[in-house]
């Protein structure tokens, strides 16, 4: 029974991220978010009771992912967290952190779920950056099915240390799509401000359309 949760017979849809990580990169992504809506993490009405975070394409290994663990279960210590990786080597090497609120499972864009379990909260960072931009919109299409309506997907790239990162903010509507709510920029400034530097770490949806015409050129020529 456990080998079958951890490791289920659907092929997980998607392909293998480089993995490589720092520690705390993601840190800020997380800080974000809890100033953003903290009232997502600790809510627990209806089928929220039993609702995810679930950090999508954590790495080589789940040091992502118990750090995040560690900051969201500051204001829900009941939160159950799930890291999915599409790398079976990858979820076996996590294994050993996992416990009754913590899990860690064998997937990609089709989420690894038990009966009964739905999702509040997707963070997918550093994942889509490597495919190509006509993949986009079919992975947030399947990623939308997980989610609760009113949940959150924050879904973007970051500098290998973290200090700088752009993300889309997407929400799950009663209509059952996505909203886009919002495109975010952080840096930490310790190495100047440069515009030009987020251009090269803009979700997938926006990084080939820093052309004349597009909106998000407007944006950076403003």
């Amino acid at each position: 029974m456990m080998k079958r949760n951890l490791f289920p017979s659907k092929k997980p849809e998607g392909q293998p991220t480089r993995g490589k990580t720092a520690s705390n990169r993601l840190r800020r992504v997380d800080n974000f978010i809890l100033l953003y809506e903290p009232a997502l993490l600790t809510r627990s009405d209806g089928r929220f009771a039993r609702s995810l975070f679930v950090d999508l394409g954590y790495g080589f290994d789940a040091r992502t992912t118990l750090e995040s663990a560690g900051r969201f279960r500051r204001v829900n210590p009941d939160l159950g967290i799930l890291g999915v990786e599409i790398d079976r080597e990858r979820v076996e090497a996590a294994l050993p952190f996992a416990d009754d609120k913590t899990f860690f499972r064998l997937g990609g864009f089709n989420l690894p779920l038990l009966e009964g379990e739905s999702v509040r909260l997707i963070r997918a960072f550093n994942v889509l950056r490597q495919y190509e931009e006509k993949d986009f919109a079919p992975a947030y299409e399947r990623l939308v099915q997980h989610v609760l309506p009113g949940g959150l997907m924050i879904e973007g790239t970051s500098n290998p240390f973290g200090s700088i990162w752009a993300a889309n903010i997407v929400r799950k509507m009663e209509n059952g799509e996505w909203k886009f709510e919002a495109l975010v920029f952080s840096t930490n400034f310790r190495l100047g401000f440069d515009v030009e530097e987020f251009q090269t770490i803009l979700p997938k949806n926006l990084i080939h359309r820093v052309t004349p015409g597009e909106l998000i050129y407007d944006f950076f020529e403003a």
